[in-house]
């Protein structure tokens, strides 16, 4: 993708809705190879967009997805212990071997498991991949300092094997949904993007691109309903991702517009908590849908 307007339009082909300020954040990433950093309230398409830009590229989008305790085993690599022992057993019997060369066979790409991000940057790819590091506002700051030189140098030092270093670099996607603040350390290593929630007319023509066997009336009317919704106090404020849901949801029960008792018995597609249920299903979600 050699320019800005193509990069959103390979993205719209792939159904995602890129504005042009994204655009231009996204091309920037793919040539500076810098990793892209994106923030933003849960659903509103940080995680597609990687799967977009993958889809885009014509490449393999490796994802990986933080939490607490999160450690170079999971992320990284380990070894295959159980068919190292085995291993080790089968050489034994056939004696004749010595330690080194035991060493030489046990430590080998062979008993490697590669977890994501040495999957990203293994040097026998023959293009970019795309690395999704999702929602690392969900890791610990020790793993945030890891990442720090992984994506410096694009390389990861194994002891027993050596230094292995990315022959083409990812395309790297973080997420953070702003749980906790990520260390300046490494959004400096980043180009930086908010993805905030769309405009009407933009969400409009996402749910149009992603259900297009929608009704239009239908998904005017559930889209201007979760705008709607958006400007309350609610618990769980729900995202583009909801919206989506929920037209789907009512395309699948046949409707053509939406009505009060429909949309109150699937309440629980747009809305994830007990007490946002409670306080919009009746009279508010009835003034709601009257209004648009």
């Amino acid at each position: 993708m050699k320019t800005v307007s193509e990069v959103q339009a390979r993205l719209a082909e792939h159904h995602y809705v890129a504005d042009r300020s994204l655009a231009v954040s996204v091309f920037l990433a793919m040539q500076l190879e810098r990793p892209l950093f994106l923030e933003g309230e849960a659903g509103v398409g940080k995680t597609s967009l990687a799967a977009a830009i993958a889809a885009a590229s014509g490449t393999e989008l490796i994802r990986l997805q933080c939490y607490e305790g999160l450690d170079i085993s999971h992320a990284v690599y380990e070894w295959d212990h159980a068919r190292q022992i085995l291993e080790l057993r089968l050489l034994e019997a056939g004696g004749g071997i010595d330690r080194a060369s035991a060493r030489k066979a046990l430590y080998s790409d062979a008993f490697l498991l590669k977890r994501p991000l040495l999957q990203a940057i293994d040097p026998s790819r023959t293009r970019p991949a795309v690395l999704l590091i999702d929602e690392i506002d969900r890791a610990d700051e020790e793993f945030e300092g890891y990442l720090l030189e992984l994506l410096s140098e694009f390389q990861v030092t194994i002891p027993e094997l050596g230094t292995v270093r990315a022959s083409h670099p990812p395309i790297v996607i973080l997420t953070s949904n702003r749980t906790r603040e990520v260390h300046d350390a490494l959004k400096r290593r980043c180009l930086y993007q908010w993805i905030d929630y769309p405009s009407l007319d933009k969400e409009l023509t996402i749910v149009k691109t992603r259900v297009p066997q929608a009704a239009a009336r239908l998904a005017a009317q559930v889209t201007r309903v979760v705008q709607e919704l958006r400007a309350r106090e609610l618990y769980k404020v729900p995202g583009v991702s909801e919206t989506i849901d929920w037209v789907a949801a009512l395309t699948a029960l046949d409707r053509q517009s939406l009505d009060v008792d429909t949309a109150g018995e699937t309440l629980g597609v747009v809305l994830k908590a007990k007490e946002d249920v409670d306080a919009v299903r009746g009279g508010v979600l009835a003034e709601l849908i009257s209004r648009v």
